[in-house]
């Protein structure tokens, strides 16, 4: 049973990485013949990231995953050095007011996505280590929300708020699952809005994303503009889509077709039919983690496979959300499939992880 689970996740995987790779390339290839002379060009830097990604991947199956919670707070301090360094002017690459990357020639890194999975192994140790005093609030509760609060406030100061918000809702429910008081979560949650309200409403660019989620048309040429082009997207494929390769908004309507609305792009190639099947292979691929989750032979590969499908559920949920304009507009990739280097190679990680745990639970 457990090694049809792995062989379940990682073939819903595969395909979801196929998937990527060829609407990839029809919703990038026009842009980029446009922009670069190349129109392979995201598609070879993609494949180059999925080339990478796969050595981590096969190392993370092949390295027992208890390797991670002797090195947990090595991995947690080189990401929050990371954070840091990225913020350096001169160090860290500035791209549309924002400093995320590191980059390097033709290759780029966002530690970022580093941090989140980092921080999972972290917690997931913490958990293990603090046993029943997970319970206590000084003893377990706020040492781990002052260790996260540390590393959302150089998330934060990059700006990458929606990174913050996924990163606080997997440890939460990490936590919480872990036996932590809800009270607990609550206050914090409570104590947050005043925080939460100044960073979007006071900020301009955060507040006109919200502002064009509750009203789009009000503004159909500035703030709204993406979310309405996402929409008309999803909302022409029909049933069966124009064709692969046949988008129109893709032609310079929609911008990050290749990226933040891929799931956009496939709607308005593969229609509903074709949307519905990327969200039955994230359901199924959730249904395998939890099954991979309940039969961890270990507490910290229990909490450790529950933090790495928490991060690419929420993801994905964010995502498609954003794309059919059910939540305001994010800055998280569709796992697997969207155009991002960094993203893709970690959520890769995340999967090998994955397999090896379950691998573990073939041998009680």
């Amino acid at each position: 049973m457990v090694r049809k689970t792995r062989i379940n996740l990682l073939t819903i995987s595969v395909v979801l990485i196929c998937i990527g790779i060829v609407m990839i390339y029809s919703s990038s290839s026009i842009y980029a013949w446009e922009r670069y002379g190349d129109s392979f060009y995201f598609l070879k830097r993609h494949l180059f990231f999925l080339a990478a990604g796969l050595v981590l991947t096969f190392l993370a199956m092949l390295i027992d995953y208890r390797l991670f919670r002797k090195h947990a707070r090595l991995l947690l301090w080189v990401a929050l050095a990371l954070l840091v360094l990225v913020l350096i002017p001169g160090i860290g690459k500035e791209i549309s007011g924002a400093r995320r990357w590191f980059r390097f020639k033709f290759i780029s890194f966002q530690p970022s996505e580093f941090a989140n999975l980092a921080f999972i192994i972290y917690i997931a140790d913490f958990i293990v280590r603090k046993g029943d005093q997970i319970k206590l609030l000084l003893k377990g509760f706020i040492p781990a929300i002052c260790v996260l609060g540390a590393t959302a406030l150089l998330i934060l100061l990059q700006p990458d708020l929606g990174t913050v918000i996924a990163l606080g809702s997997v440890v939460l429910i990490m936590l919480f699952v872990a036996g932590t008081r809800g009270s607990y979560i609550l206050n914090l949650l409570l104590c947050s809005v005043p925080a939460l309200y100044l960073l979007v409403f006071r900020v301009p660019y955060r507040r006109e994303r919200i502002l064009a989620f509750l009203n789009p048309w009000a503004d159909p040429k500035g703030a709204g503009f993406q979310i309405i082009q996402s929409q008309i997207a999803i909302g022409s494929g029909g049933l069966f889509g124009r064709g692969l390769g046949h988008s129109q908004q893709k032609l310079f309507y929609l911008p990050a077709a290749h990226t933040d609305f891929i799931f956009s792009i496939i709607g308005e190639e593969l229609g509903l039919i074709g949307t519905l099947g990327i969200i039955a292979l994230f359901v199924v691929f959730i249904q395998q983690g939890l099954k991979i989750i309940k039969n961890a032979q270990d507490k910290f590969g229990y909490f450790l496979a529950l933090g790495l499908i928490l991060m690419i559920s929420l993801k994905a949920i964010v995502n498609i959300g954003v794309s059919c304009g059910v939540f305001p507009t994010k800055g998280l990739p569709l796992p697997f499939i969207s155009y991002g280097g960094s993203s893709l190679i970690f959520d890769m990680v995340s999967l090998g992880i994955l397999i090896n745990i379950a691998r573990s639970g073939e041998y009680p």
